[in-house]
């Protein structure tokens, strides 16, 4: 059940010091999970005919070493099935034979008319789609507490460009707007080692959103993605960061 691809990374999805940027690495995650499921008979074409959609809920990331001046990744992404109304997805992320990180996810089928959450087996009726077993090796998703202070902000405007084939802002955006507000010097002296990113609710067109940031620590930073009008928590991110 193990898919795999071999992704050239190009300048356009590095920054100034060739580290792949965060919201490419998001992106390749979901087109692979795109692709596998496809694949797999519960992709697009089969719950869009449906009126179904996947949604992500979340990611758990570690890294033993984050992704920099590399010409080619090699990403694997396995399907471990649903409980009820959860489904779990593993990716794991290699630059030739060594493992630069492992990622843990969490979805939902989703009816797109009433947005109410669909149990995944009877909806897809898939043999793929097995029950979720866990494993002893399974990564822990750490419970993310919303800030108590807000260090920094910054607001954005959602764009055209933003909106996924569901007409929401895509998950890449997120950690777009999470990261922007820290400063220049931060960001080129750290990367990233664990990320936990909690994707709350969905974000449309022409909403206006603020990004807040935490430090707990130097090296630990808390992120909230809001609605600027309404105050609604949309997405939460928590991130361990390691000095270069």
């Amino acid at each position: 059940m193990i898919y795999q691809e071999n992704i050239e990374v190009k300048y356009s999805e590095v920054d100034f010091k060739q580290a792949l940027k965060p919201s490419c690495l998001l992106n390749f995650l979901q087109d692979l999970a795109s692709k596998n499921a496809e694949n797999l008979g519960f992709g697009y074409s089969y719950t869009s005919s449906k009126n179904l959609g996947w949604y992500l809920l979340k990611y758990r990331m570690e890294f033993t070493n984050y992704p920099k001046s590399v010409k080619e990744l090699t990403l694997k992404t396995e399907p471990r099935g649903c409980n009820k109304l959860f489904a779990y997805r593993d990716f794991w992320i290699y630059d030739k034979e060594i493992l630069l990180g492992k990622i843990f996810s969490v979805w939902s089928l989703v009816d797109m008319k009433t947005k109410s959450l669909v149990p995944a087996q009877d909806a897809l009726n898939n043999p793929n789609m097995a029950g979720f077993e866990k494993r002893e090796d399974d990564l822990a998703f750490k419970k993310i507490v919303p800030i108590k202070k807000i260090d920094i902000e910054k607001f954005f405007d959602i764009r055209y460009d933003d909106i996924d084939v569901n007409c929401h802002v895509n998950n890449c955006n997120y950690i777009i707007w999470a990261l922007e507000p820290l400063d220049f010097n931060f960001r080129s002296s750290h990367k990233i080692k664990n990320l936990d990113i909690q994707f709350k609710k969905e974000v449309k067109y022409g909403t206006k959103i603020i990004s807040q940031i935490e430090f707990i620590n130097e090296n630990t930073t808390v992120h909230v993605i809001k609605n600027s009008k309404t105050d609604e928590e949309l997405c939460l991110v928590e991130i361990l960061w390691e000095k270069e």
